[in-house]
């Protein structure tokens, strides 16, 4: 087990020994049984007085996390207190944050104070969606506003060159631009690609295949169009049951009122000159693990 002190630090030394060991067995670092350094060993190694480490050892052990045996040395115990608390489940993700640290062998301080310029940056306050195409941004932003209260805003892939543009911005993209845009954002900055929804596996329990049935597929974004022909096909319904219709085109709407049911976008559904009488069915673009993701921001009354 590697530890690391900062004799300077506000955190006495022993509750650093603490924390260090509750993390590197939440990591799996240490394992049930383990026996940790002795006093003595800690005390030369880091030029520490051996009190500060038999004061670690002790919260330690009154904590339920290590057992001593006498004439043996200290070990993990075999029952360790279980992740319950929202404490702990924090600790563990920080356990496995430092455990990949360690396996870039980067020095303590360089780590110090990258976290430093982590924390000392402000929370973000908005999300961004980033692709090169206007319409399936929008397409996104609709979506994405059904999940959370938090603001969310656009951009094209050429004004995120600049820091100052992603300012308490959260970056969103699709898979498909995943490469082009982390390309061009500045290093440093966190990318969060959106999973997309199976289109076969959502179509095929909502659109049986049914002879006699016109389907209209209508959309703001043409490769909606594009996709939706072979995606269609696929679940069995025949290419002259589709009537097509590219939303941004004059008089888009003809005729739709006398089809069974009109596919559409998340934003193409929102649009008041869509016709209402015959079914919507609105093909959720992002998946349910990324519509997760999104619920998790929330804007408080603070303002976050």
């Amino acid at each position: 087990m590697r530890l690391w002190f900062a004799p300077d630090s506000d955190v006495p030394l022993y509750r650093q020994l603490v924390t260090q060991v509750v993390l590197a067995i939440l990591s799996g670092d240490l394992r049930p049984g383990d026996r940790l350094p002795s006093t003595r060993e800690l005390a030369r190694r880091f030029a520490i007085h051996p009190n500060t480490i038999s004061a670690g050892y002790r919260q330690l052990e009154r904590d339920g996390w290590t057992e001593l045996r006498h004439g043996s040395g200290v070990y993990v115990q075999s029952n360790s207190v279980p992740v319950t608390t929202t404490e702990h489940m924090l600790d563990v993700h920080i356990a496995n944050f430092f455990h990949g640290v360690r396996e870039l062998n980067l020095p303590a301080a360089a780590v110090r104070a990258r976290m430093a310029q982590w924390l000392a940056a402000p929370p973000p306050d908005h999300l961004l969606v980033i692709d090169p195409d206007p319409e399936l941004r929008r397409v996104l932003m609709t979506e994405i506003r059904r999940y959370t209260n938090f603001d969310v805003r656009e951009a094209s892939v050429e004004v995120c060159t600049s820091l100052n543009r992603l300012q308490g911005a959260v970056p969103l993209c699709r898979p498909s631009k995943t490469k082009l845009i982390r390309a061009a954002l500045p290093a440093g900055i966190e990318l969060t690609t959106l999973q997309i929804t199976s289109a076969t596996g959502w179509l095929t329990p909502r659109l049986p295949a049914a002879e006699g049935h016109l389907v209209a597929v209508v959309s703001h974004w043409v490769e909606f169009l594009d996709h939706a022909r072979p995606m269609l096909a696929a679940t069995g319904i025949p290419l002259e049951s589709l009537l097509f219709r590219d939303a941004r085109r004059p008089r888009w709407q003809r005729g739709l009122e006398q089809v069974d049911g009109i596919l559409c976008d998340s934003f193409t559904a929102s649009v008041p000159t869509l016709p209402k009488k015959p079914r919507i069915i609105v093909f959720p673009l992002i998946a349910e693990p990324s519509r997760e993701m999104l619920r998790g921001f929330k804007r408080d009354s603070a303002g976050l």
